[in-house]
């Protein structure tokens, strides 16, 4: 039996949200390349929208935004907590700094160090504790009891869903052509957005989802019609190596899909090295599988205008390296903690 539908984001919220952002936040290039349409080939256009250029280098900015411009003064002033092992900490403070909010940001010891300096050099307090992203989220939790500190989840937060879904309300006014958006997902916030946006102002147009191969858990729940969830997520790309559903964005996002594949960690390093190659731009392995799923599913969308979303570009050195030189590169494993 499928789970029942949930969808705790409207038009109205998103458009909300792009008000409470705009101030802050510049609309970001959507931008089309001779040389990747001919890269990508079959008469597609390909139309990338740079969330790279944000900046904390990735869409998760506006999330934070989002999010943190609609607490009440109250949580205002206890300060907000959460967990993450990068662009969600990083949005959170920039964010924080922005509003005068209070940002701690829970991360395992394992943690990339460049995003840890980052976090820290915009004023946030970093917690550096447990053995994994999932005994994180236990150490913010904690921190709420403890402080009386605001919880701000990556993804279980209809702010932060709403102001993911003004990446696609930007890219529809940007250009209303599009036939279809390639959207790649980890916890799904992007895709669950562009999800609601599209039934309001281009229900006609396909969107596809996808999904590292080696973290597929909502991949697999959605073509299982219920949520599952994995021992562990293994894979380049850290932005999406989720290991199970969540709630406010599942629903949405079995609702709503034209189809949902998977792509492999080599499929991500060519999409790097394509986008770098035909734009210029440096993307992470989460920014560049919006390509490769295109890429993927290239003969279905022959002729097709298309959008990709290039999510991010906060890339760690050794990664770079071994996408640049075309070395097998080392997976990020995430393993649930018994």
């Amino acid at each position: 039996m499928e789970p029942a539908l949930v969808h705790p984001v409207t038009i109205d919220d998103v458009l909300a949200a792009e008000a409470r952002i705009r101030p802050f936040l510049p609309v970001t290039p959507l931008r089309e390349y001779a040389p990747l349409n001919l890269a990508v080939g079959d008469g597609i256009t390909v139309l990338l929208k740079h969330e790279n250029h944000q900046p904390t280098n990735a869409f998760k900015v506006r999330n934070a935004l989002s999010a943190l411009s609609n607490l009440p003064a109250d949580a205002r002033r206890r300060g907000v907590v959460a967990a993450s092992r990068g662009n969600h900490g990083l949005g959170l403070a920039w964010a924080g700094k922005m509003l005068g909010i209070p940002v701690t940001i829970c991360v395992p010891h394992n943690n990339n160090l460049d995003k840890n300096i980052a976090i820290r050099g915009l004023g946030a307090r970093l917690v550096e504790r447990g053995r994994d992203y999932d005994e994180a989220i236990g150490v913010a939790q904690s921190l709420v009891e403890e402080e009386g500190l605001v919880c701000i989840h990556s993804t279980n937060n209809a702010d932060v869903i709403a102001g993911a879904a003004t990446v696609t309300l930007e890219m529809l006014k940007q250009y209303p052509e599009f036939d279809a958006l390639v959207i790649a997902v980890g916890g799904g916030s992007v895709c669950a957005g562009a999800i609601i946006v599209a039934k309001d102002f281009r229900p006609d147009i396909a969107i596809y989802a996808v999904q590292a191969e080696g973290a597929s858990a909502i991949h697999d729940s959605w073509r299982a019609r219920r949520p599952l969830t994995t021992a562990s997520a293994t894979t380049i790309a850290d932005g999406l190596a989720t290991r199970s559903t969540y709630e406010y964005t599942y629903s949405t996002l079995l609702d709503g899909l034209d189809d949902f594949i998977t792509v492999n960690d080599e499929e991500i390093a060519d999409a790097m090295r394509i986008i770098y190659a035909t734009t210029h731009n440096l993307c992470e392995p989460a920014g560049a599988a919006g390509l490769a799923g295109l890429i993927r599913l290239r003969q279905r969308l022959q002729g097709k205008r298309v959008g990709v979303v290039l999510t991010g570009s906060n890339v760690d050195w050794d990664t770079l390296k071994s996408v640049v030189s075309g070395r097998p590169c080392t997976r990020v494993n995430t393993r649930r903690v018994l």
